[in-house]
């Protein structure tokens, strides 16, 4: 005699779990897609070319490729860093400090670019102090508004994506190859490289990955901090379908090249973390 399947297994029961996760998906990203696709398709692809024509474009294109580089690798070599130090404390001040380092995970752009303004800006906390030994405030707070400036207010909410994803590996990592390499007459800097990184180099390149699409296609603390000064494609956007902007098809479609763009390079993050695991059970 057949046993029936438990509740949690039948076809019906598995469909109406998924039917609020099919609901999001549906309202909040396939019909919003489908209709910006409707327009930056509109005049048969005409919008693309008018993107593509435009020489600012490809200079918002260089802008945003700088500055994901350079935030991005600053948060993965700060992250790593961190993440490090964390799985080397004991696990109660492990908790105690992974819920500071979320914090800002909790903070849009705009908050965080204001609190960077309040600190850095010409009448900040730490530009007041930098005065009193000689440093020029003027000079020092224009640095905040400049590419360097806005490469280090987003890595303020990058690297806590960083430290969440490196830190389980650095916990699961077995520290005794790393004794055994020191043994064998490695200084701690080559049993690090040699032995320590390469076991986390797949996760290190899907964190990178991560926060290079996130700042790509983050606005909010860019608009605050530089306003449209600066050039790059989020920017772009935001002119395009705000009140001076006008061509709303070619605003369509930059949306859509951002979200090709910033899918491309998640997709390599998961591509290369699945080649890494296949190779690891092969």
């Amino acid at each position: 005699m057949n046993k029936p399947r438990p509740s949690g297994t039948r076809p019906a029961t598995l469909a109406m779990l998924a039917v609020p996760g099919i609901a999001v998906l549906l309202f909040f990203f396939a019909i919003p897609l489908a209709v910006v696709s409707l327009d930056a398709f509109a005049g048969g692809g005409s919008a693309f070319a008018r993107v593509f024509a435009n020489p600012v474009f490809w200079r918002g294109l260089a802008g945003s490729a700088i500055l994901t580089v350079t935030a991005a690798t600053f948060s993965l070599l700060v992250g790593f860093a961190v993440a490090l130090h964390l799985s080397r404390l004991s696990a109660r001040l492990r908790s105690a400090l992974l819920f500071l380092i979320a914090l800002p995970l909790t903070f849009s752009g705009l908050i965080v670019a204001y609190g960077f303004i309040l600190t850095y800006g010409r009448a900040g906390f730490v530009t007041q102090l930098l005065g009193f030994v000689g440093v020029d405030g003027v000079a020092f707070s224009a640095i905040l508004f400049s590419p360097i400036g806005l490469a280090f207010a987003s890595s303020y909410y990058l690297i806590p994506r960083v430290v969440m994803l490196l830190l389980p590996v650095l916990l699961n990592f077995d520290r005794a190859q790393l004794v055994a390499a020191e043994s064998l007459g490695a200084t701690r800097r080559e049993a690090l490289v040699d032995v320590l990184i390469p076991q986390i180099l797949p996760t290190a390149l899907t964190a990178f990955c991560l926060v290079a699409a996130v700042v790509f296609g983050a606005y909010g603390t860019a608009l605050a901090l530089v306003g449209t000064q600066l050039n790059i494609l989020p920017l772009q956007l935001y002119s395009l379908i705000s009140e001076t902007g006008s061509d709303f098809a070619a605003a369509a479609a930059l949306s859509l090249l951002l979200m090709a763009i910033c899918s491309s390079i998640m997709a390599i993050g998961e591509v290369a973390a699945a080649r890494a695991e296949r190779d690891a059970h092969a």
